[in-house]
């Protein structure tokens, strides 16, 4: 045969069957199934095309080939990271892990490190455990120092490129997924560690921390003169020790104006005089800080981060401020001329424009060599020139657009908007004597260090040896590949198989594993090649089929033998009977205009016969279909499948493109022929042969067929019974008339008050069920299409001990709305009409008192007290205890509704639709509040407030009440409301969450209420709130604030902020 040119993917399809236009199923022949299945496209040669052809089986090109045969590079072989990659360079220090959130710690114990007296001394710390260690296992230390002295040994001689902190950070119990202030870290710790080290033997250990950093100051206070008082005029020092200097940076340009505000006189005069010991009375005066002494290390804080009053929150002042390389402090020092000259040792960084997000970094210069290093977690870089850049620490992300450009700064000085801590260390002679600046690691850690850098070479031979492991893998895939490439093309004239092309590109991704063949997804109905699924196939040669099921297994073996005939018959069948269609369609039409001969029609259901040519359609690609899927099922399929489809006058409404199977709309519930005539009609037999060929497992009523006995019988039933109940409900209706019309109803408020009945007093009333009533009013109104009720349940109104749940009070105050009250003589007609399970009655019993008559209530059956506790408690415990429940929120302004909404926002689950009235959709395993489980297992309805109210008439609600009184079960919202669904565990904090996504208020601007009450304790529930379903929430919200960055935050800060309450640092 003549082979086709190559083609694309769909004019291959269309080449694959063009034949069937001159070829009927029953001419098919081998030749035609090959074409079918494309056996004789050519295959395409390498560099044809880009992509694998999917519409050839012939196609070996771009399967993944080309990984394979050119050169091949050994580390595609596998993905492991060069264990060397690890390794700590030459001359280089070593970083830390960011445990998560951990960065702040990662800076400060940087700083600390490269403080060289710091860490000698911390070296010297007595470390019993340490030096007594066995070797063969793990050390682990306990204490604060033990944690220092072991991670600054490993800094300083690890051979790892960074190292874990996380015993440290465990020790001190910080969270690891939450950012903390670094600036109170850094003083929390400094104290710690001080506190630790004061306990050491050696005196050269117990005051490192104030040789290192503490400074002596003095707040002095000098009251103006006084006539009347011998101490006014003189000055009043209170000495005090620093070990940082907080420095304001508000409204100033660099460290010196800071420096000078810092020690600036500040007058107390008006509400802020100081009081005065001597002459008992508040003077007017002056205060002032005065520096005496100065620290080996100068730490200087500046005050980035802010308490806002207006939000309520932290922010960050991103303001560029100036400082020096190097700064006399002289000048500062009170009484002193001396110069005390500090060089910059450190500057740390905070990225970012939140308080309550971003990242810190550290810039270090190293003491022995004076270059300066940047120190980003596991990353180290070292500045050239031995000179401070801060480079992309100012490029931050703004979310504020800022005017403020970076100033220029002279020589010697650097400008920052992101440093928040300053570190000098004082210049002096013998810091630059080698002596001072090599530290030796003590031999008992150094033994400790050793033993790590053991692992770490023993780790990296491993991966070492697993990443050559992969590669001679590689290799041998590699020759394998090559070897079998070359015997996958079939020739012509050759035997062969199909195997799955996703199963060809696994097997030369080396990345996945090579798993069985499985052809099992490529069988028809037949158990063979579906013809459709040979694009998804290639067609390779028997030898390397062979060596392939031989390696890897699977199957089925799917070869020549395995091409179906069927389903290329089949597919012929439906292609040239689509192409017929549109003549049938045409002839049948004009056919049925003509009237039947008798006794030869057949009858067609009307809506079938009026959308046969798209059912016909839908029939062939359905057909075209069915062999893909062995259990599938298609239209026509006959009584057998439509016979469980019920039948009934709905059916009439149906539409017409929803019908699947043609002539199912003549078909009855039983499966036999409809009995509604005006459905159907009969068309000549003509007509009927041509619609079989197109469905031809349609069910075929002739015109002799008689209808569904079943059906008639169905039919003469339902007569008589809709006879019987309308006489039934008009009898009932004659004899409670008043009960139906709702006239003369008895109501427990008129009572004691006389109510008469026929002129008769009565001091009985009997009650049911609302549901019962309710249930025979439908009855009543259409007797023929409602199910007569026959039974009254009073079971549901009474606990599982059989006694009443609700009191004469009770109900009065609204806790049974859903029972209905009768007169005596309607519960006579009802008794002799309907089947009572248990009578219920409220009897008045009147007294005569000597203060005149009283009158008590009783009920029968008598009040369970026991279960009306428990009905009570349970009913308070639910409003406390509760999931997906509805409150709305309405936003108020100076105490007066809002009445326009807010604009709409994207809310994501959390608000309801605002204009749904219903009460809220049960969720999925959550209780039926309609009923309760009661010990027999069996199901009860619940006693609640969805279930039983008052009498038929309401009873009116009483103002104030307590916890008797129930809500209405519908909420009328207002305009400027909105609902939102919540749970009784979500905390106040994530509802006004939810409202700023309803509202656009941020949190810190939202003051709630509820009935008056405020609710101010973010992190408590609303159960415990008292924030109960269907509660009306008012928002009062405050004006809007300027920094829009601060909304930002509410996003960063789930919960409110702790601090370090709870960890180490606190002594916890």
């Amino acid at each position: 045969m003549a082979r086709h040119a190559m083609a694309p993917r769909v004019q291959l399809e269309k080449a694959a069957w063009r034949w069937v236009d001159s070829v009927r199923p029953e001419d098919i022949h081998r030749e035609h199934i090959e074409i079918a299945y494309r056996i004789c496209v050519p295959p395409c040669k390498r560099g044809a095309c880009r992509r694998n052809c999917k519409g050839n089986p012939n196609c070996l090109v771009g399967i993944g080939e080309h990984a394979w045969l050119g050169e091949i590079n050994e580390n595609s072989f596998h993905n492991i990271d060069d264990p060397n990659s690890e390794r700590r360079d030459k001359n280089t220090f070593v970083g830390l892990t960011n445990l998560g959130a951990t960065c702040y710690v990662n800076t400060f114990l940087q700083v600390w490190f490269h403080n060289l007296e710091l860490r000698r001394t911390l070296y010297l710390c007595q470390n019993a455990r340490a030096e007594e260690h066995n070797m063969d296992s793990d050390y682990e230390p306990r204490s604060i120092c033990e944690h220092l002295q072991y991670l600054f040994a490993l800094l300083q001689n690890s051979n790892r490129r960074y190292i874990d902190p996380s015993g440290l950070v465990k020790a001190l119990g910080l969270d690891t997924g939450q950012q903390q202030d670094a600036q109170e870290f850094s003083k929390l710790f400094l104290s710690l560690l001080e506190d630790t080290l004061s306990k050491q033997k050696n005196p050269n250990l117990q005051n490192v921390i104030q040789l290192q950093f503490c400074g002596q100051m003095s707040y002095v206070t000098v009251l103006w003169v006084y006539d009347r008082c011998n101490q006014c005029g003189r000055a009043s020092p209170l000495p005090s020790r620093y070990y940082e200097l907080e420095l304001n940076i508000q409204g100033h340009k660099n460290l010196t104006e800071c420096v000078t505000e810092f020690l600036k006189e500040e007058k107390l005069d008006g509400d802020n005089r100081y009081f005065c010991e001597s002459c008992q009375s508040k003077q007017n005066a002056t205060r002032r800080i005065k520096l005496h002494s100065l620290p080996h290390v100068l730490n200087l804080q500046l005050m980035r981060f802010i308490f806002d009053r207006q939000t309520g929150h932290k922010k960050k002042l991103n303001t560029f401020i100036s400082f020096p390389e190097q700064l006399d402090m002289g000048p500062f020092l009170e009484g002193k001329d001396e110069k005390c000259v500090y060089e910059l040792s450190a500057v740390l960084i905070h990225r970012g424009v939140s308080a309550y997000s971003g990242h810190y970094i550290a810039h270090v210069r190293d003491a022995r060599t004076s270059d300066w290093y940047k120190f980003n977690d596991e990353e180290i870089e070292k500045m050239e020139g031995k000179k401070l850049q801060l480079g992309i620490e100012e490029d931050i992300a703004e979310t504020v657009k800022s005017q403020t450009r970076k100033p220029k700064c002279s020589k010697g000085y650097h400008c920052s908007r992101n440093a928040y801590m300053l570190v000098y260390k004082c210049h002096r002679e013998e810091d630059t004597d080698p002596m001072e600046t090599n530290v030796d690691v003590p031999g008992f850690l150094q033994r400790l260090v050793d033993r790590d850098n053991r692992k770490f070479e023993e780790w990296c031979l491993e991966m070492a040896d697993m990443r050559k492991q992969s590669v001679d893998k590689g290799k041998a895939k590699h020759e394998e590949v090559k070897e079998l490439y070359e015997l996958l093309p079939a020739e012509d004239g050759q035997q062969y198989e199909f195997v799955p092309l996703e199963w060809l590109k696994k097997w030369l991704d080396d990345s996945t594993v090579t798993k069985e063949i499985d052809n099992g997804n490529f069988l028809c109905s037949h158990g063979k090649l579906h013809p459709d699924k040979v694009g998804e196939a290639k067609r390779i040669s028997v030898k390397a089929a062979e060596l392939l099921f031989d390696r890897y297994g699977g199957g089925p073996r799917l070869d020549g033998s395995t091409l179906c005939e069927e389903c290329v018959g089949q597919r012929c069948r439906v292609l040239r009977l689509k192409n017929q269609l549109a003549e049938d369609y045409k002839e049948v039409t004009n056919l049925v205009k003509g009237p039947p001969k008798s006794d030869e029609g057949y009858w067609v259901g009307k809506t079938s016969l009026r959308s046969w040519r798209q059912l016909a359609l839908e029939q062939l690609d359905e057909d075209e279909e069915e062999t893909k899927h062995i259990d599938g099922k298609t239209n026509g399929e006959g009584p057998e499948i439509t016979a469980t489809k019920e039948y009934g006058t709905e059916n009439q409404d149906e539409d017409e493109e929803e019908m699947k199977t043609f002539n199912e709309d003549i078909l009855c519930r039983h499966g036999g022929l409809s009995i509604l005539e005006s459905e159907r009609r009969l068309v000549t037999e003509e007509v009927w042969s041509k619609l079989r060929v197109y469905f031809p497992r349609a069910p075929q009523f002739t015109q002799l067929q008689e209808p569904c006995q079943q059906c008639l019988r169905l039919e003469r039933e339902g007569k008589e019974n809709e006879a019987l109940n309308r006489m039934m409900a008009s009898e009932q209706k004659s004899s409670l008339l008043n009960l139906f019309q709702e006239k003369n109803r008895p109501t427990l408020t008129k009572w004691p008050q006389v109510i008469t009945v026929s002129a008769q007093e009565t001091d009985i009333l009997y009650i049911v069920p609302l549901f019962f009533v309710d249930e025979w009013r439908k009855f009543i109104r259409r007797p023929t299409k409602t199910t007569p009720v026959s039974s009254v349940g009073n079971s549901l109104l009474l606990c599982p001990h059989g006694g009443f749940m609700f009191t004469h009070d009770s109900m009065l105050m609204g806790d049974a709305q859903h029972i209905a009250l009768l007169w005596p003589g309607e519960w006579e007609v009802i008794s002799r009409h309907f089947l009572v399970d248990q009578p219920i009655s409220i009897c008045q019993i009147s007294q005569a008192t000597p203060n005149g008559s009283s009158v008590e209530y009783t009920t029968q059956p008598e009040l369970c007290r026991d279960c009306r506790e428990g009905f009570i408690f349970q009913q308070q415990r639910d409003m406390r205890e509760y999931a997906q429940a509805t409150v709305y929120v309405r936003k108020v302004i100076d105490d007066k509704r809002l009445m326009e909404a807010a604009p709409e926002v994207n809310v994501s689950g959390s608000e309801a639709e605002d204009e749904r009235e219903e009460p809220v959709t049960k969720v999925d395993g959550e209780r039926d509040p309609d009923f309760s489980q009661i010990e027999d297992g069996a199901k009860r309805q619940r006693l609640s407030d969805s279930t039983i109210g008052a009498a038929a008439s309401p009873a009116p609600m009483a103002s104030g009440g307590k916890s008797g009184i129930r809500r209405s079960t519908r909420h009328r919202k207002l305009r400027g409301e909105k609902a939102l669904i919540v749970s009784a565990n979500q905390t106040l904090k994530e509802l006004k969450i939810q409202i700023m996504h309803a509202f656009s208020v941020a949190p810190f601007d939202q003051n709630l209420s509820i009935d008056g009450r405020c609710l101010t304790d973010d992190s408590a529930t609303l159960g415990s709130l008292g924030v109960i379903p269907e509660s009306v929430i008012c928002l009062k919200a405050d004006e809007p604030i300027a920094d829009y960055a601060a909304l930002d935050d509410v996003y960063q800060v789930c919960m409110p902020e702790e601090g370090f309450k709870g960890t180490g640092l606190l002594g916890h």
